[in-house]
């Protein structure tokens, strides 16, 4: 099961709609089978495993990370798969809580007569399926804040200047987690200051072209950007309020630019109905690069399951540009709080993962 969540791991930001999947198949103690979800969704990891195993699929054991999907979608089931090659046992990590199928696909398998065991290595299959568990329980996609800061908190200067806090290294690590993701999102101000192309640009890391998403309530996004400009080749969404203006809208999107409406409020744009338009959009990983207003407005509405926070070895100052635009905080308790779950060393700066308690 390590080893299929592995797999799962290759095709993370690049499956969409679909969650990543890794399957192995093992016959007589050896591996003869192993696949994960394609770029875009298809085909699944359960018949690529199976076509590469063979004959020798014939009562071998299946493992999963998730549980196979038993419904025509825009592939066969897999559970019917598996049933027609012959699987004599599946190992599955956890349940798909898609409701078309979410105990169905295992019954399905232990009708055929297949042996079926639930719950192997079940905390690491729920984190790589984080995002279709956000998406179907929470409406929204799984959002990851990342920062790159000071020591005190501050993303750039009193003059704006920002580039660069931290270390190539971190930039690197920063591109993985772009890889990662289905999504990017920023807000109108840094979509204006920096004129970011929100690619990954590693090589060869990433499948599929970035989803960029810009919260601009009133359509400010100028047409001169590379996010508009691009958008031929990599998708720009942009949340705007219903009632930005028509003339602006029809300009961006007979640039190919996605404009999602949706109502506005004192900080601009609904932002939860927002992450509600890209879930339905089939958006599962988002992931948050700035700037203050946007981050602060994720976590006043409890809207971050974790962040990423890459801190350099070096302060600022009060006067600098904070992390989190100040909403009014009153009182302690009233604090989002997370958890660290990993700190590590990334060249001269610092990479602490946090996930929401």
């Amino acid at each position: 099961m390590h080893a299929a969540l592995a797999l799962a791991r290759r095709g993370l930001g690049s499956t969409w709609p679909n969650p990543s999947v890794g399957c192995v198949i093992v016959c007589d103690g050896v591996v003869v089978g192993r696949g994960h979800t394609a770029p875009a969704g298809r085909p699944h990891a359960e018949p690529q495993a199976l076509a590469m195993a063979g004959g020798k699929a014939r009562g071998a054991t299946a493992y999963v990370t998730l549980e196979p999907c038993c419904f025509h979608g825009r592939t066969p089931p897999c559970t019917d798969a598996l049933i027609a090659a012959g699987i004599g046992r599946v190992v599955v990590a956890t349940r798909d809580p898609d409701q078309r199928v979410n105990g169905a696909g295992i019954a399905r398998l232990r009708a055929a007569g297949i042996e079926v065991i639930e719950g192997l290595l079940q905390p690491e299959a729920d984190a790589m399926a984080e995002g279709l568990i956000a998406r179907i329980t929470r409406a929204r996609p799984h959002v990851t804040l990342k920062l790159a800061s000071t020591l005190d908190g501050r993303i750039a200067t009193r003059a704006g200047e920002s580039q660069w806090i931290t270390g190539p290294d971190a930039r690197r690590a920063a591109h993985a987690l772009r890889g990662r993701s289905d999504a990017v999102l920023v807000g109108i101000g840094t979509a204006v200051a920096d004129d970011p192309d929100l690619t990954c640009r590693l090589p060869g890391f990433k499948a599929v072209p970035m989803v960029r998403v810009v919260a601009d309530s009133h359509l400010r996004l100028p047409l001169t950007t590379r996010l508009v400009r691009d958008a031929a080749t990599s998708p720009t969404w942009i949340i705007a309020r219903k009632d930005s203006d028509r003339r602006r809208r029809e300009a961006l999107e007979g640039l190919g630019v996605a404009v999602l409406p949706v109502a506005g409020d004192s900080a601009g744009v609904d932002i939860a109905a927002g992450l509600t338009l890209l879930a339905e959009r089939g958006i599962t990983r988002l992931l948050v690069e700035g700037g203050a207003a946007l981050a602060a407005a994720l976590l006043r509405a409890d809207l971050v399951d974790r962040i990423v926070w890459f801190h350099a070895p070096a302060v600022m100052g009060g006067d600098g540009l904070p992390a989190a635009k100040a909403w009014g905080l009153a009182a302690l308790d009233d604090m989002p709080r997370f958890r660290r779950v990993r700190a590590i060393e990334v060249g001269d700066d610092m990479m602490t993962e946090l996930e929401r308690d």
